[in-house]
């Protein structure tokens, strides 16, 4: 179900908890608000959608990825960028590293570990600083 995106940056700003397998709607639900905007939005965060749960929608290459507690596990080449968002207006800067390794599980709640580098790698640190109430 596509869900109306939050704009609060109150809320924005608080902690997500994490997901469990009862969470799953929440997980989907995300995937397809992301591609309800995909002509303005790459990646989202569930507390983009209202629900602060640590739950990721991104999108790599021609498919988007639900990634559910991810967390990064390293990282490498870092660099300074600036950022917009579709729950806030205007660019900010940030850090961010251009590869990374990241720690998931995905909607059938099976471990993943993957490696991600680039625009990919970028998304990804975005919406998991959502998750930690870190506002892009």
């Amino acid at each position: 179900m596509v869900r109306e995106i939050m704009r609060d940056p109150k809320f924005l700003a608080q902690k997500s908890t994490p997901a469990t397998e009862k969470d799953k709607q929440v997980a989907q639900d995300l995937l397809d608000t992301l591609a309800a905007h995909r002509s303005e939005c790459v990646g989202m965060a569930a507390n983009m959608i209202g629900i602060k749960k640590t739950i990721i929608a991104v999108t790599v290459g021609f498919f988007n990825v639900a990634m559910i507690n991810p967390k990064i596990v390293a990282k490498s080449g870092e660099f300074k960028t600036e950022e917009g968002c579709l729950s806030l207006t205007g660019m900010r800067p940030c850090l961010r590293y251009t590869d990374i390794e990241v720690e998931y599980l995905d909607m059938n709640f099976q471990p993943q570990h993957k490696k991600y580098s680039g625009w990919t790698a970028q998304i990804i640190q975005h919406e998991i600083d959502h998750c930690n109430g870190i506002i892009i």
